[in-house]
């Protein structure tokens, strides 16, 4: 059967660029190695966050955002200094992703049927100076009905394709090699496997029951990144980041793990920046799992005291939702894989959300009566499910009875009561009066300006030992894996480019294998809200390209 294109993988990436083609009027044969009840990828599992700019949700919240203040911050985060190689590509994709994303994206979702959460989210604030890591102003705008809400329209979308022949889905079908005929791309050779009944994310076998080799003018690799390959991402772990964890959760399912980035390194494919990559810090270990050392990542508003694995207090600032991969070094610089959160009853119910589908059924479901729920009091269903259930969760009435709590979680004595009752005493000093020299209490009054962080996200400033605001709470966090930074290098049009710099001929890349877009958009470090996007954008770049071609 003839195709004009084979994409390899049916996440989010995958499924816009498979839509742009067949639409075009392109046959596309789509193929994946998972049951056909993971399509979508990982971008189903996300909470849906989007990096919008100068968007009207922004400007109804008197938000002041421009293109160029977004720039500045995607700069000051990503730290390009490989211009002249392996972030050659990457700045030009992320020149070309903030106009995007400040120009024709929201209104091209609109037309899509997609809607946002009318409050825009702050992540990643930074700490630093102007030019430095972080949003300036808050822009993670969450997509009504949070990452099944994003992947939907573009499902359906190819979906109506298969329905005309213009797409032909493939389940159960393993790439093992690019075929190649003078140096280009010309098809796919691979193993047919079992049927599997396993639920989406759950582990699928990998017995082969058959082969196959097909053909097309052009092959899109959209296979995803490395981020349940703990060995893989050991091997690559920077020394700017401190020693790899000897311990981590998984933030994806066990199917992400890079495969696919070394079959097309074997067709002549360049990957760089292998080094960048995007792990959280505030990982819990889910209490009902669906894959292996299935962790959920804590989305924290900014008031939980953190605490390395002795109970001492993170520098500045090293506070929650600030700098990820600040925080990731000075915790591995403890010489400990974990750390703790030390918070109140006060703080769990305004600031705590746990990011995923799955644990935001009021967002993910579209029920406006359950999200009005959040501005109330009360902790929120899925946060309460791991207080009940959690391994991770201390929950005590008095502060000695917490710190015998946390060190019997740890297997240890290393939190000492005294020291960390005077830590915590003089930061509620700090509360008797406008001023302090505390930079948390600094930053969390300043989030409360917002009027969207004082609505949803951050409670009043208040006393940590008083009696009035507990009980007291201290949550055990993990080292979560989630995301690779670098991967194959594209131009523009998502052609792969060789060691030698040159397109590959047939061969194109999308989504988290390229790095979200030329080997490498984000540089070093991330702003949150643009990992959805870069396959949005890079799928559908290489999915016009391919369909003038």
């Amino acid at each position: 059967m003839k195709y004009d294109v084979i994409v390899v993988g049916a996440g989010l990436s995958g499924l816009v660029a498979t839509a742009e083609m067949a639409e075009a009027g392109k046959r596309v044969l789509l193929l994946d190695q998972e049951p056909e009840s993971s399509i979508g990828g990982q971008a189903w599992w996300s909470f849906g966050g989007l990096f919008l700019v100068d968007s009207p949700e922004q400007r109804r919240l008197g938000i002041r955002d421009s293109r160029e203040l977004a720039w500045q911050d995607w700069l000051g985060a990503a730290g390009f200094d490989r211009e002249e190689d392996e972030d050659l590509w990457g700045r030009k994709w992320a020149e070309a992703y903030v106009d995007f994303a400040a120009g024709e994206k929201r209104a091209w979702l609109h037309s899509l049927g997609i809607r946002f959460f009318p409050v825009v989210g702050w992540a990643e604030r930074g700490g630093y100076l102007a030019e430095g890591h972080g949003n300036s102003v808050p822009r993670f705008h969450i997509v009504w009905g949070t990452g099944p809400g994003v992947v939907q329209p573009f499902e359906s979308r190819v979906r109506d394709a298969i329905r005309s022949g213009a797409v032909d889905y493939r389940p159960r079908h393993q790439v093992d090699e690019l075929i190649t005929r003078e140096n280009a791309v010309i098809g796919v050779r691979g193993s047919v496997l079992a049927p599997s009944s396993a639920g989406r994310g759950e582990e699928s076998s990998r017995e082969v029951v058959g082969d196959y080799e097909y053909y097309a003018e052009a092959v899109v690799v959209s296979s995803g990144g490395i981020g349940a390959n703990h060995e893989l991402i050991r091997q690559h772990w920077p020394s700017r980041l401190g020693k790899p964890p000897r311990a981590m959760l998984s933030g994806v399912p066990a199917h992400v793990d890079g495969r696919m980035l070394g079959i097309t390194e074997q067709a002549g494919g360049r990957v760089v920046n292998r080094d960048r990559m995007w792990h959280y810090t505030e990982g819990i270990k889910n209490w009902d799992p669906v894959w292996s050392k299935h962790g959920i990542r804590i989305l924290p508003g900014p008031s939980s005291v953190w605490l390395d694995a002795k109970g001492q207090r993170l520098p500045a600032p090293n506070f929650p939702g600030f700098d990820t991969l600040g925080t990731l070094k000075a915790i591995q610089d403890t010489g400990f894989d974990y750390s703790w959160f030390l918070l109140t009853r006060k703080v769990i119910e305004k600031e705590f959300a746990l990011s995923g589908s799955e644990q935001n059924p009021d967002l993910t479901g579209k029920s406006i009566r359950k999200v009005l729920g959040r501005v109330g009091s009360g902790i929120p269903g899925p946060v309460q499910a791991f207080l009940d259930h959690g391994e991770d969760f201390v929950v005590a009435g008095s502060l000695p009875e917490l710190v015998d709590g946390m060190n019997k979680l740890a297997g240890s004595d290393l939190v000492k009561l005294d020291d960390l009752k005077r830590q915590l005493a003089a930061r509620d000093r700090e509360m008797d009066q406008a001023f302090t020299k505390d930079l948390q209490i600094t930053a969390l009054r300043g989030a409360r300006n917002y009027i969207g962080d004082r609505l949803v996200r951050v409670a009043k400033p208040h006393k940590f030992l008083d009696p009035a605001h507990g009980p007291l709470i201290a949550v055990r966090l993990h080292i979560l894996s989630r995301k690779t930074l670098g991967g194959l290098q594209t131009d523009l049009s998502g052609r792969v480019l060789s060691a030698f710099g040159e397109p590959i001929p047939g061969l194109y890349a999308v989504g988290e294998a390229a790095g979200f877009g030329g080997g490498g958009v984000h540089g070093y470090r991330a702003l949150e809200g643009t990992f959805l996007g870069g396959c949005l954008f890079t799928g559908r770049q290489a999915g016009r390209s391919i369909a003038q071609l």
